[in-house]
């Protein structure tokens, strides 16, 4: 599964780690996560995410 970077304070979302302190499981994809879910470490939103190669 592709890793996610927040554009705004660099936090790397993996899905093979999710977001267990935030409610998601591990295994979740970048686009399983829910329309409301926030960057853990600053709280933009996905749209301030960009996929890593």
């Amino acid at each position: 599964m592709t890793k996610w970077e927040c554009q705004a304070c660099g936090y790397i979302y993996d899905p093979a780690e999710g977001d267990v302190d935030n409610g998601i499981d591990p295994g979740t994809s970048f686009a399983d996560l829910p329309e409301d879910w926030v960057c853990p470490m600053c709280g933009v939103g996905k749209d301030m995410f960009e996929e890593l190669a």
